[in-house]
């Protein structure tokens, strides 16, 4: 029985939005696409075939990954899940009125019910990232005073709040300190970013490869 469970894959499941999708560069440079090679090399290595699922779509908010986790997730089986939502769900669209997509409140709460339907379907490892900053910080949603960065800041605090809460159940991937901490030391943010000054340009996707890089590669050679 041992010799067969062996030879049942391990399964890693990315589960976002556009960033893990890297919208806006080709699909060889993005940082997922970078570390689903590594992890497919480390299987080899250990003869225990590893795949990786890119579950993410772009646009989606917490709300709709809840509505199709049950097919994109759940359905296939999962032995670590990478979580990382919050750029579409902070973000006003003016025919809400001033309300953003989803709300904190909720947003909180959807990520919390993404994580605990991750451990009941097999989850043994589950990151949580935040988001990286953006350089949206002049114009204002309508019916607000908030800019987009203000609001990705918020959203990204309250993922930061949740990792506490949650402790051991989930790694915890502080991507907005990290992008920081590259920003003090002199990597200029408009040339981590497209022109949209949203999404990931390839210097962008280089800092969250050698970030989350090693995280992920340990968590996996943990459960080889």
């Amino acid at each position: 029985m041992e010799k067969n469970r062996d030879r049942v894959p391990l399964r890693v499941v990315f589960f976002g939005d556009s960033i893990c999708v890297g919208q806006g560069v080709s699909l060889y440079k993005g940082w997922v696409t970078r570390i689903a090679q590594e992890l497919d090399e480390l299987g080899n290595r250990r003869g225990h075939e590893v795949v990786v699922v890119n579950s993410s779509i772009n646009g989606r908010i917490t709300r709709q990954a809840l509505e199709d986790m049950p097919y994109h997730v759940q359905s296939g089986g999962i032995d670590v899940l990478l979580v990382q939502f919050g750029m579409n769900d902070c973000n006003y669209w003016e025919t809400d009125r001033g309300l953003p997509r989803v709300s904190q409140k909720a947003f909180a709460a959807n990520l919390e019910e993404i994580i605990s339907r991750g451990r009941r379907f097999g989850a043994r490892k589950i990151l949580l990232n935040n988001n990286h900053p953006t350089s949206r910080t002049k114009d204002t949603f309508p019916y607000t005073e908030l800019t987009y960065q203000d609001s990705n800041e918020e959203y990204c605090q309250i993922v930061r709040d949740l990792a506490a809460q949650l402790g051991d159940e989930v790694v915890f991937n502080d991507v907005e300190a990290y992008f920081n901490e590259q920003i003090r030391q002199g990597v200029d943010i408009n040339e981590c970013l497209l022109p949209d000054r949203l999404h990931l340009s390839k210097i962008g996707h280089q800092i969250y490869y050698d970030f989350l890089s090693p995280v992920i590669i340990k968590g996996v050679q943990e459960l080889l």
